[in-house]
């Protein structure tokens, strides 16, 4: 709940003082321990999540274009827009 939340120290405070006070929840020791881990470990936790929410390719570059027709059989396909995406996928990290 801590790591998917992204919860600042004023939310985890909060939080661990719930849970503290719910029957069969943790102890005060505890929560000590989970709050010092996260202050320390809070950059590379969420950076972890981030990393395994990834699919293995990312975008690594994008070209567009809009053209417009300017000759045609039919008067009404004239100046009919068309936009052309170009898009290169590539293995993250790489």
């Amino acid at each position: 709940s801590v790591a998917s939340a992204d919860m600042d120290l004023n939310q985890l405070e909060a939080f661990l003082t719930a849970q503290t006070k719910k029957q069969g929840g943790i102890t005060s020791d505890q929560a000590a321990v989970i709050a010092k881990f996260w202050k320390n470990h809070r950059i590379k936790i969420h950076e972890s999540l981030i990393n395994q929410s990834r699919w293995d390719n990312v975008l690594k570059n994008m070209n567009w274009r809009v053209d417009l027709k300017s000759q045609s059989r039919h008067i009404d396909q004239i100046n009919t827009p068309v936009a052309i995406v170009e898009m290169e996928l590539g293995k993250n990290g790489q």
